[in-house]
C-alpha cells in the first residue's frame, strides 16, 4: 500500500503541513510530538522523497477577478503516446488551464480552466483549444458554484486503511 513505509510521525507531519503549510518548524514539531531538529530532518526527507511537492497559498480566484471557471472535455483524433504527450505539452503552456487530467473512456482529457470573463474564455476556446492540432472535439461546462474544493489527501482514510491492514 502506498504510504505504508511512512511511520505515524511522518503521516502526522504531512497532515499538519497539508492543513497549514505556513507554520514554523517549531510549531509543527510541537503538534506532532517531537523536537524541532528531527522534525526538520523528516520534512526535508519527505520533500526529497517527493511526498511534499511544494508549498502554495490558496488564492481566491474571484478576489482577483477570475469570475469564470469552466471544465473542458477534450477528445483527440489520435491517442498515440506521441500525440497525447504533444497535447499535454501544449496544455502546460496555456495559462488559463489550471488542471489537466487524462481520462479513460470517450473523453481523453478534462481541463479545469479559469478566466476573468466569458469573452476571454471564448477567445481561448476558439483560438487555442479547438484550433490545437489533433483536437477532434471539445465540450465545455461552466461552473455555477463549488460545493467542495479540497486539493488535499484525506488522511483519515489513510489512517483507517493502515489500522485495518495492521
Amino acid at each position: 500500500m502506498a504510504g505504508a513505509k511512512l511511520d505515524d510521525i511522518d503521516r502526522k507531519i504531512l497532515a499538519e503541513l497539508q492543513a497549514d503549510g505556513r507554520m514554523t518548524n517549531v510549531e509543527l514539531a510541537r503538534r506532532v510530538g517531537i523536537s524541532a531538529p528531527p522534525c526538520l530532518r523528516r520534512v526535508r526527507a519527505l520533500e526529497e522523497l517527493g511526498y511534499i511537492r511544494g508549498y502554495h497559498a490558496d488564492i481566491d480566484a474571484r478576489a482577483l477577478c477570475f469570475e469564470v471557471q469552466v471544465f473542458a472535455m477534450v477528445r483527440l483524433a489520435s491517442q498515440s503516446e506521441r500525440d497525447l504527450s504533444a497535447f499535454e505539452d501544449r496544455v502546460r503552456a496555456w495559462p488559463l488551464v489550471r488542471e489537466c487530467h487524462m481520462l479513460n473512456g470517450e473523453i481523453d482529457f478534462i481541463l479545469k480552466c479559469v478566466s476573468p470573463d466569458l469573452s476571454t474564455f471564448q477567445r481561448f476556446l476558439t483560438d487555442s483549444l479547438t484550433a490545437a492540432p489533433n483536437v477532434a472535439s471539445v465540450k465545455t461546462s461552466l461552473v455555477i458554484r463549488a460545493a467542495k474544493d479540497e486539493p488535499a489527501v484525506p488522511f483519515e482514510v489513510v489512517e483507517e486503511r493502515i489500522r485495518v491492514a495492521g
